[in-house]
Parts: structure tokens; sequence; C-alpha cells
């Protein structure tokens, strides 16, 4: 009697060992399956995934090139918009340890492309909220961390004249505790940090905030440094008709904000622009005449020490009503012209302290420029006389 219960319960476990290899085996082309018809049957999308590879151990699903087009349902006709050669998603050991079960992402050469009249940004927010559906699919725990490597944005427009194809690539992004599931006592518990290229030029934004507020809550800072705008010609010529034969771009911002109210400014800056030059004797006259006044334009506020044009926007404000103040702008592009140039950098002069809710009668416009004295202090003023 023992020889034969010890020979079934041997067989059983056998039998279940067997179910769960074969349940092993097939759980991936299960979920691929299910993933793949999530994927088609998107409303405005098309999507398909090659293959998924599953870490049950390690809690981790990689999905392995991964498209999804934009589809017009009257024609049938696709438009890429975004693919990428790995997803890896995984349970995050850290926040685990700390009590938190989260998530972290990596996702590998991504590409996203925005097409005019095609793929909208505004469109692309409310359709993929299916895509983000399925990834929820594969592991519905919330992102702790995302890393991008090696990523690419680009913009298309074939409607133009030329046509414009440019864009920003090898973008690398890693923003960590999105959930706060660790340094919870921070004001500003979340990172981001990202860098491109953009023609030549180097893009850095590096970001503190607290996605769990109430409110957004945040402190950013990003530059951009030497960008070739010779590069960019064809997105010049179609939407400005002007050809720039030389110039490198620059752009520095720092931006803050909590409890409903933020401020910044932005502050772009161009070295040895050249819009006319020998290369444009080809042009029609009416285009060399456009370029003059753009390149005199140029000319006329640049500071001729540096051979640079610059300014600096000042903006605060309510985040339902945001303001710049462009006279500041203006003037700043004068002082920079006549009196010393701008420096190419980030000014760090804006942290989150920085940012004060507005408060008291809006001035008016001559106000703004000439400044005014308060009411109460006229009016003290007059009483003492």
């Amino acid at each position: 009697m023992k020889r034969t219960s010890r020979k079934r319960l041997r067989n059983v476990l056998l039998i279940v060992i067997g179910l769960l290899i074969i349940f092993r085996i097939a759980l991936p082309y299960v979920v691929l399956h299910y993933a793949n018809k999530t994927l088609a049957e998107m409303d405005g999308y098309y999507g398909h995934i090659e293959d998924i590879d599953l870490a049950i151990i390690r809690g981790a699903y990689k999905i392995d090139s991964i498209y999804l087009n934009k589809s017009d349902t009257a024609t049938g006709n696709q438009t890429p918009f975004f693919s990428a050669g790995l997803i890896d998603l995984s349970v995050e050991w850290k926040a685990l340890f700390k009590g938190s079960i989260v998530s972290k992402i990596t996702v590998d050469r991504p590409q996203l492309i925005f097409t005019k009249d095609k793929v909208e940004p505004k469109q692309v927010v409310k359709d993929s909220a299916d895509f983000k559906k399925v990834l929820e699919g594969f592991m519905p725990l919330d992102i702790n961390v995302l890393t991008i490597n090696n990523g690419t944005i680009r913009y298309k427009d074939n409607t133009s004249s030329p046509k414009v194809d440019i864009e920003a690539n090898r973008l690398f992004l890693t923003a960590k505790n999105l959930k706060n599931s660790y340094d919870s006592s921070t004001v500003l518990p979340a990172t981001i940090d990202m860098s491109a290229m953009i023609y030549e030029g180097n893009f850095d934004v590096h970001a503190k905030l607290n996605p769990l507020g109430s409110s957004p809550t945040f402190d950013v800072s990003a530059e951009l440094k030497n960008t070739n705008l010779v590069k960019l010609n064809d997105f010049f010529q179609a939407y400005a008709k002007v050809d720039v034969n030389d110039g490198r771009f620059g752009l520095y911002s720092e931006v803050a904000a909590k409890e409903n109210a933020f401020t910044g400014y932005v502050k772009p800056v161009i070295n040895n622009l050249d819009i006319l030059g020998k290369e444009d004797r080809k042009d029609n006259l009416l285009q060399k005449l456009w370029e003059a006044v753009a390149g005199g334009v140029g000319e006329l506020f640049e500071n001729q020490r540096k051979d640079q044009v610059a300014t600096k926007i000042p903006f605060k404000g309510k985040l339902d009503s945001p303001s710049a103040n462009i006279w500041i702008a203006i003037g700043t592009v004068l002082q920079n012209a006549f009196i010393h140039a701008l420096q190419p950098s980030i000014d760090n002069e804006i942290n989150i302290g920085s940012v004060k809710a507005e408060t008291g009668e809006k001035k008016t416009l001559l106000q703004k420029v000439f400044g005014s004295k308060d009411k109460e202090e006229k009016k003290g003023k007059k009483e003492k006389k």
C-alpha cells in the first residue's frame, strides 16, 4: 500500500511539473497573441509585437521589436508613430525592499515620429491611452523608474516645400522615484535627467518634481548648446522662406512651479548669424529682399563684439493664465546689442523658493512698463502735506 501511495504521489507530482512546464512554454505565446490582438484593434492605431520573453523569477517581461502606427480609418493607410527595439518591464527591487511594489521600465532604441496632419500631439495623448492599458496588462504596477536608451524624436511634414524631416537623436533619459517609493521626506522626491543631440548641439534637461502633489510642483533647468542652424535649412526654407548660411543656436531656460503658480525665463542665443551670402546668388529677387530684411534685423540687434543675437524672456503667473513680459524681452535684446552680451549659460536664479502666488490688483500695461506707486502710499503723502 505504501509503495502504491508513493507511486501515485510521484505520478501526481510529475503531472503537475509537466503541466507547469507546458504552461511556462505556452504562456509567452498566449500573451503575445493577446497583445497583438489588442494592438490591432486599437481605435486609430495599428501595432504589432515580434516576440515576448518572460522572466518569472525576476518578475520581468521583455517585449521584442514593437511598433505602433497611426491608421487612417477611411483609407487604411498607416503612418509610423512609435517603435522600439526592446521594452523591459520588471519589478523594482530597490522599492520592494522599502515596502513598495512598483515597476521599472527600460526602453531601448525607441523612435517617436510626429507627422503633420497625421499624428498630432493632442490627438496622440488622447488616443494612446489604449496603448498604456496594453502595457499595464503586462505589468499592472505603477511605474517608479523609467529609462530610455538611444531614442529618437522626429518631426515630418510631407506637405511643405521642401519637405521637412528634422530630429533629435541619441536621446537618453532616466526618471527615478516617480511614485515616491523612497526619499518620501524630500519636497521634490523624483528626478528626471535627459540628454540628446540636435544637429551637433547638446541638449540637456535636469528636473526635480513631486509627481504626487495636489498641484504641479517642479524645478527644471534646460540648455541647448551649439546647434548648427545650416542643417535646419529645409525647416527655414519651408516655413520662413530664408536660407541660413551660418549660425549656431543655443537656448537656456529655468522654470519652477508650486501651488498652481510658476516662474522662469527662456534665453535664446544665436552666434555668427548669416542669412544672406554668396550662396544665395541664384535666388530670385523677392527671395533676396526677404533674406536681406531678415539678415538686417539680425545685424541691428547683434552684439558686434561677440557676433551674438540674444534676449532673455522672463515669465510668471498661474498655470491657467501664463504671461510673459514682452517689454523686458525687447529691453534685453537692446541690452545685449548695445551694452553687453548675455552669457550663453543657465543663470541659476530660479528654484522652487522663487515661486510666489500672484496677489493684489492687476496692473495696466503702462504701470508694468513705467512702474506705479501704491494708492495708499500716494494717499499717505497727500495727508502729510
